[in-house]
C-alpha cells in the first residue's frame, strides 16, 4: 500500500507583508524620522569634540542609520530595512531637514547597506552577529555615499575620506546594529511585538 504525501505548503507567511505589518513598519519609520529631524540639530553641538580629526563626527552618524536595522529585526520580512529607513528620511525631510531632498537617496542607500545583509542570509537569521553586520553595512553604503557619490567633504584628503568611512561604519555596527538589536529584545519582552514574528526576540539565541 503506498501512501501519498500531501504536497507542501508555500511558506509564504515569512515574506508576505501583513496590515500589522505595514502599520507597524510606518510607526517605527514615522517615529524615527522625527528623531531624525531632533537629531539634524543637536548632534552640531558635539562638533567641538572632533575638531582635530573631523572626519571622526561620522562616529555619530549611527543615528541616522538605526531605522533600517530595527525595522529590519522587528517586522523581519524582505523590504523592512529599506523602508523604514526611506520613510524615516522622508518625514525628516518633510519637516525640514538642512539636507534637503539628499535625505531621500540617503536613505534609500542606507537601507540597501541593512537589506541585502538580511538578504544574504534569506531573512531567517536576526542575532546579534546579523544585526551587528547590518548596521556596519548600513554605515559603509552610507559612508561611500557621503564621502564618493555626493562628496560633501572636498576638504578631505584621500586618508580622511577612507577614515570617514570606517568611522561611520563602526557607528552603523555599535548604534544602528548593536542598539537596535538591543531594543529589540527589549520591546519583545514587554510584549508589544505580540503580533510579530520577532514575539520570541528576547529568548532567541543571541548568536545562533
Amino acid at each position: 500500500m503506498s501512501i501519498t504525501k500531501k504536497p507542501a505548503v508555500p511558506k509564504t507567511a515569512t515574506t508576505s507583508w501583513r496590515i500589522v505589518d505595514i502599520v507597524i513598519a510606518a510607526v517605527i519609520a514615522v517615529s524615527s524620522g522625527v528623531i531624525f529631524w531632533a537629531w539634524n540639530s543637536a548632534h552640531h553641538l558635539f562638533d567641538i569634540m572632533f575638531l582635530a580629526f573631523p572626519p571622526s563626527s561620522a562616529l555619530l552618524a549611527g543615528m541616522w542609520l538605526f531605522p533600517a536595522v530595527l525595522g529590519a529585526l522587528i517586522i523581519r520580512k524582505p523590504g523592512a530595512a529599506i523602508f523604514c529607513e526611506l520613510v524615516a528620511a522622508m518625514v525628516s525631510s518633510l519637516m525640514g531637514s538642512e539636507f534637503g531632498l539628499t535625505v531621500l537617496a540617503s536613505g534609500l542607500i542606507q537601507g540597501l547597506g541593512a537589506e541585502l545583509v538580511f538578504a544574504a542570509f534569506a531573512y531567517r537569521k536576526f542575532n546579534l552577529p546579523v544585526a551587528l553586520l547590518a548596521g556596519a553595512g548600513a554605515g559603509l553604503f552610507g559612508g561611500i555615499n557621503d564621502a564618493y557619490i555626493f562628496r560633501w567633504y572636498h576638504a578631505y584628503t584621500p586618508g580622511m575620506l577612507l577614515a570617514y568611512v570606517f568611522f561611520m561604519t563602526i557607528s552603523g555596527l555599535v548604534i544602528a546594529g548593536l542598539l537596535s538589536f538591543l531594543g529589540t529584545r527589549a520591546l519583545a519582552k514587554t510584549g508589544a511585538l505580540g503580533a510579530l514574528a520577532s514575539r520570541r526576540a528576547a529568548t532567541e539565541p543571541i548568536l545562533r
